[in-house]
């Protein structure tokens, strides 16, 4: 799925509560020339629509500004959100490269049930619910798939047993648990 959007350079001295009134967004982009960044501005509702289509620091998004010289992919990096309304208060974006790699958190997706849960009367425990990963802008995956239909009472999968896609290296511990089978309590 391709997300875009259009944003705006933000007018010098404007405040940031007057913007959101005008149903505006305060947003920022960072990266794109180094350690320079571009002070932004986009309409309140496409970030909202945005926001329910992508996810932060796994979304490639492709961001326009007609007013710089400037037009890329950018990965949506932090959301800060209302205190109590839960709309968006604050978007930065982080401007990538089609070369080298990014380290991106991608969620797991536990898929399958337990032997140890069916026969053994055991229960599924994950530590963890999403792996830190290492890959091109291009081939950020939406999910990594965990098969634990194998698992035994007593039995673990580790980082380094899981199955990533091609051009995706995990970054976490190799041996850190992922999910685990316990055996189930005495009543």
């Amino acid at each position: 799925m391709k997300l875009t959007i259009e944003c705006q350079p933000r007018p010098t001295g404007s405040k940031p509560n007057a913007l959101r009134q005008s149903g505006k967004l305060p947003a920022v982009l960072y990266g794109h020339k180094g350690t320079e960044s571009i002070s932004l501005v986009l309409s309140a509702k496409e970030a909202e629509r945005l926001m329910r289509q992508a996810s932060v620091n796994n979304t490639l998004i492709d961001i326009t500004i007609p007013e710089v010289p400037w037009a890329g992919k950018a990965l949506l990096r932090e959301v800060q959100t209302h205190p109590w309304r839960g709309t968006p208060y604050h978007v930065s974006f982080y401007a990538v490269a089609d070369h080298g790699d990014l380290e991106v958190d991608v969620p797991l997706h536990f898929v399958g049930t337990a032997t140890g849960v069916k026969l053994g009367g055991g229960s599924l425990e994950t530590s963890m619910g999403s792996l830190a990963v290492r890959c091109a802008a291009s081939v950020i995956p939406e999910g990594i798939e965990v098969d634990v239909s194998e698992l035994e009472v007593g039995s673990a999968i580790h980082v380094n047993e899981l199955v990533m896609p091609e051009g995706v290296v995990a970054v976490s511990d190799p041996e850190r648990v992922v999910a685990s089978v316990v055996a189930g309590r005495d009543e």
